[in-house]
């Protein structure tokens, strides 16, 4: 069995568990069987026992899964952080009070903002999708507001956090993976994620002004009210998550103090019981009636179980493509690529090839890693640049794949269709202003006296 065949055999099963609904981590298990064998066969062919080749496999894919241990811990207290905002009320006061704000003209703007708001301080995509993003589509609709252009805007939105914040799950899973800062890297996405922001909100300003809201469902406020317990408490948990980062407070501690604070809100402001709130932060939210409250369904450490299953087993093949050095050929050609287009396009290339070959952003995520690392160091960039360019193209570019679960799940949440993504400026302004602005922050070519190609 070839790599190549191998590779179809996985992208097929990975094909199959979208179309049957079933978990890719039964895709990657099946991708671990595969290159499990061919690592073997390549062991073998050096010589060395099959039984000794398997403990070799087992300690290199080990190794490569404790590197990512760090990562492990922080997507748990991030599933708890994702139920903590639930049951402590602090979504639904953003939303309430971001409902309370809205003018005819400015409805697309504040759809933007507060997306953008929340999936930072959350760092969820799907989490604000599911709630925020919910609930200004049913006021798009009933105001006479184009929904696809509404879905378009909070794609943007949602996408905002989930590249940039210091407690996104991707954003984590690529400062442990690329070996770099979580908050370094916060840092410089937000410098080079600075123009094409601007240029979004513009075009959302306009837009905004074009095609105003006829007016705001007051039944629905009123519906929070009745449902809710809108204590302005609820913005503390917020307020934390986003001033500790600022103050050089780690990430896991920052989170923790929220989840803390949340608790405690949920127990002196909500009246609910500690055995509920552990429940709750373990299990996720799930309220009992069919209103308003349903929408908020979600969170908790189990639901976090899954992605780490994902990067544990990514991790794996990590650790047997560098023993057997199996990828070899794809690496030299993707060195050859980065020296002649330059680092990003060539970065900006493979992400989006496997966005749209495994459909799914943490494992796009984690073969652009594999396949970019050495390239990358061989052709003069850095693990830094690796992490940021990653951030600048898989992860907001995966978001534009239509059968993507990063895509399809949001605009399934939105009842909005493809034609969303027309709208979704952000997704793609990004990878753009960065691969003409890039030599601002890095060197992306080799110089010429040290391309060893002589090109």
């Amino acid at each position: 069995m070839s790599l190549v065949i191998a590779f179809a055999l996985f992208i097929g099963s990975m094909i199959m568990m979208l179309i049957t609904g079933h978990s890719m981590v039964w895709a990657l298990l099946i991708g671990l069987l595969l290159f499990t064998i061919l690592g073997l066969k390549a062991l073998k062919q050096q010589g060395m026992p099959l039984g000794e080749g398997f403990r070799e496999l087992t300690t290199s894919s080990w190794g490569s899964i404790k590197d990512s241990l760090i990562v492990i811990e922080v997507m748990l207290i991030i599933g708890l952080i994702t139920a903590a905002w639930r049951i402590s009320g602090t979504i639904t006061i953003f939303v309430f009070y971001g409902m309370k704000v809205i003018i005819p003209p400015l409805f697309l703007i504040i759809a933007f903002l507060l997306s953008c708001l929340l999936s930072y301080a959350l760092g969820t995509s799907f989490g604000v999708a599911g709630t925020v993003g919910v609930i200004f589509m049913a006021l798009a609709r009933s105001g006479g507001v184009d929904p696809i252009i509404t879905a378009g805007v909070l794609m943007s939105g949602i996408y905002f956090g989930d590249r940039a914040s210091p407690v996104s799950s991707s954003a984590n899973m690529v400062a442990g993976i690329t070996k770099t800062e979580i908050l370094t890297n916060v840092k410089l996405m937000m410098k080079t994620g600075a123009l094409p922001f601007g240029i979004t909100l513009a075009a959302y300003c306009v837009m905004s002004f074009v095609n105003p809201i006829s007016h705001v469902d007051t039944s629905l406020m009123h519906t929070f009210e009745e449902e809710f317990t809108l204590s302005p408490w609820g913005f503390l948990p917020a307020a934390i998550m986003l001033a500790l980062p600022l103050l050089k407070v780690g990430v896991i501690w920052s989170i923790a103090a929220s989840v803390a604070a949340s608790a405690v809100i949920a127990f002196a402001v909500e009246h609910i019981s500690a055995i509920e709130i552990i429940k709750v932060l373990i299990m996720g939210y799930h309220p009992a009636g069919e209103g308003l409250s349903a929408i908020l369904e979600g969170g908790g450490l189990v639901s976090m179980i899954e992605i780490v299953i994902i990067l544990i087993i990514s991790c794996a093949y990590s650790g047997i493509f560098n023993r057997t050095g199996m990828l070899e050929n794809l690496l030299s050609r993707i060195s050859a690529c980065c020296r002649k287009t330059g680092r990003f396009f060539t970065s900006l290339t493979v992400g989006l090839a496997s966005s749209v070959l495994f459909c799914n952003q943490t494992i796009a995520t984690l073969m652009c890693n594999d396949l970019l690392t050495k390239p990358y160091l061989d052709t003069g960039g850095n693990r830094q640049e690796l992490a940021i360019d990653i951030e600048n193209s898989t992860i907001v570019v995966v978001g534009l794949v239509p059968w993507a679960i990063a895509c399809s799940v949001p605009l399934t949440f939105f009842g909005a269709s493809n034609g969303a993504l027309i709208w979704a400026f952000y997704l793609y302004l990004v990878p753009i202003c960065y691969l003409f602005t890039k030599k601002r922050w890095f060197a992306d070519r080799v110089p010429a006296a040290e391309d060893p190609s002589g090109q």
